[in-house]
This record gives structure tokens, sequence and C-alpha cells, in this order.
């Protein structure tokens, strides 16, 4: 017997209950058994020319009336961003003319997919859309990509969502330099950051000049927000500021290369005198978390006593929050990505009353300025 195709699909039963034929006799008058014609009934065995013959004559209609083939599924070549495995769903981007495939995974799970990973081809995989292939399309060619760490940018994708317009926003959980330099890959059409350059008091600004040296952007003021130091609730061993990172029985939690929390805590242990070699001695300095809420998890389980991080982070999880700074976060969007729908709708959304009143009940948010265009580069230069 012929080995059974995914593709086949057999309509006898349908065919036989409609002209009302016993399975019994149905299989005598075929020439075949009862359990061979169960077999073909229910697609696990496909029929020889002259059993399917047969059966089309028993049961008065044609072959083609009794199986069919399903049509071959519209492939879509994707690149891959992150980890993306066979048989995940994913969501699709266009980004500047190339398709990519982000994985939805953990919390994504309730989001609507675009399609299923179904392989790999070299360096791409193969999706099999959800839908028409054009309308999938369309859908990935009106997605902006934007990355970087705070958790509030997937509430602002949310809102997005809610006022259904034209634009979507997928977000790509990166630190703020990873996020900066995925844009100058191609990976995203805009970073959320938030790097504070103690030298020079100024945030954001001097980091995009250093990634995208010449490169026509804006800088838009999403929010500004509390950093500090998230402790256990109750603050059980009475943590006050930076100064006390020093004691030897706490035990630190960082954030990883790159990341702003992580500039803002070597700008605070430079303050109190705390030199680059001595800081690399402070127990868990080199323990590494990859989000706020990573951080923020670290210290929940007790695997660690102090992270740097934001107020929001602190609270979502049921912590205390030891206020250090006000920092500027920023979206910062390349000149050839800003008339992109997404982010049209994106800084929509983030200045609705709606969206501000969530973002503040979070704690630690001032989303005054939100959606405003707070510097454009390249800057001016002196002469």
């Amino acid at each position: 017997m012929p080995s059974p195709d995914p593709a086949w699909h057999s309509h006898v039963r349908e065919r036989r209950e409609a002209v009302n034929r016993r399975a019994v006799d149905v299989a005598r008058l075929t020439g075949i058994t009862r359990q061979a014609l169960h077999a073909i009934e229910s697609g696990s065995t496909v029929p020889g020319t002259l059993t399917a013959l047969r059966l089309a004559q028993v049961l008065g209609c044609t072959v083609e009336a009794l199986f069919t083939l399903s049509e071959t599924p519209t492939m879509l070549e994707a690149a891959p961003v992150g980890p993306v495995l066979p048989g995940g769903r994913v969501q699709l981007a266009d980004v500047d003319g190339q398709l990519l495939a982000f994985a939805l995974a953990g919390a994504s799970l309730t989001e609507t997919a675009d399609g299923q990973v179904q392989g790999r081809a070299g360096g791409h995989v193969n999706v099999v859309p959800f839908g028409p292939a054009a309308d999938v399309l369309d859908v990935a060619r009106r997605t902006a990509v934007v990355a970087g760490c705070d958790p509030s940018l997937g509430l602002l994708a949310a809102h997005v969502a809610r006022l259904g317009g034209p634009g979507r926003v997928q977000m790509h959980d990166l630190s703020s330099i990873d996020a900066l330099r995925a844009v100058a890959r191609g990976e995203a059409h805009a970073a959320g950051i938030h790097l504070w350059d103690a030298g020079s008091g100024v945030s954001n600004l001097p980091f995009v000049e250093r990634e995208w040296p010449g490169r026509p952007a804006q800088l838009y003021t999403l929010w500004s927000w509390e950093q500090g130091l998230i402790v256990a609730r109750g603050n059980p061993h009475g943590i006050t500021g930076p100064a006390d990172l020093t004691r030897p029985e706490l035990r630190l939690v960082n954030r990883e290369a790159g990341a702003g929390s992580r500039l803002l805590l070597d700008a605070w242990l430079d303050g109190v005198g705390l030199t680059r070699r001595a800081r690399r001695h402070l127990n868990g300095y080199a323990d590494e978390a990859t989000t706020p809420l990573d951080a923020a998890g670290r210290v929940a389980a007790r695997t660690a006593d102090v992270a740097p991080g934001p107020r929001s982070a602190a609270l979502a999880l049921g912590l205390e929050f030891v206020p250090v700074q006000v920092e500027r976060f920023d979206l910062v969007v390349p000149a050839e990505h800003a008339a992109h729908p997404g982010i049209v709708a994106l800084l929509a959304a983030v200045a609705r009353p709606g969206f501000r009143a969530e973002l503040q009940a979070l704690g630690g948010y001032d989303p005054t300025h939100a959606g405003e265009v707070w510097a454009s580069l390249p800057l001016p230069r002196s002469p």
C-alpha cells in the first residue's frame, strides 16, 4: 500500500453516509475487508487505483469526489531574529525590505502570530502564514520593530493594538546599547533607550552619536522614570543608597554591559569613590540579569539582596525601592523610518490620556512630555 500523505484527504465516509450505505456492504461490493475500508476512510491508507475506482462505482460518484489533495501551503522565507525554533509561532516584520521573524513565546503566547516555522533553509526560516500570504506580508510591512528593555514598551505596543489603526508594533527585548546596534543592523526600526553619560550629564544623545555617526534621526521623549536600588520587601538590610553596596554581607545582581541601569550603577559607584577595579570585587557585581524584571526577580527569590533598576520593576514584584536618580527614556528613530505607520501609531498612543494614566499607575513614571521631539541628529556643529 502507498504511504499516507498529510496533504491527501479521504471523503469516503462522508459519501457513504450521504447515500446511506453500510460499511460492511461497501467493503463487500468493493472487494476489500471492513478493516481496509476503515483505514481508507480514516485517511491512514491510500487506496490503489483499482480500489479507488471500485469505491467510486459503488458509491455512485467520481474518484475526485472521494479523494482530494490540499494545495501546497505558501512558504515565506524570513531571517530569524533571536531564537526561532521549528514549529514555533512567529510574528513577521519588514525592515528595510528584509522579512524578519520574531518568536512568540512565554508572555507572548497571547499575541496573535503571523505564521508557524516549518523548517530552516540556510540562515533563514520557512514560515507557513496563518492566512493569505499577501495579507500577512501587508501586515509585516506595517509592523514597526522597537528594540528596548523597559517592560512598559510592551504596554505601549498593546495600546497601539487597542487603537486598531493600520500600524502594529513588535517589541524586541534588548538592552539600550544593543537596541541601537539592532537598528544599525537593520533588525529594528527604532530603539527605546536610557543611557546616562555621567561625564557630560546628558542622556542618550552622546551614545546615539557614537553608535550612529552622521545618521539623521530624531529623539522623542517617551517618559522619565525613577531609577534606584531594588531591595527586598521591608528593606531588611536597611539599604539607603549606593554607598551601602560596599558592605560585604550584601549580594548584588547587576545588569549586562550596555544596559542603562548598568551605566547608572557604575556612575553611582564612581560617586562614592569606588574605583573600577574595586567594584569588580563587589559580591555579585559580575552576576548579570538580562532585564529589569529579571533583576527584580532575583531579589524577590532572595538570590540577591539588591539590584539597580526602575521603581516599576520593584513594584511589579511587591519589592521595596530606594530612589537615586530620575532618568530620561527616549525613542530614537532614524529619519527614514519616521513616517512608518507603526512608529506613527506608537507616537499617537503614547500621547493618549489612557496610556499615560496606566503608565503612571505602574509607579515611578512621568509621561508629561511623551511623544515630543527632544532632539534631532546630526546636531549642528559650532564653527
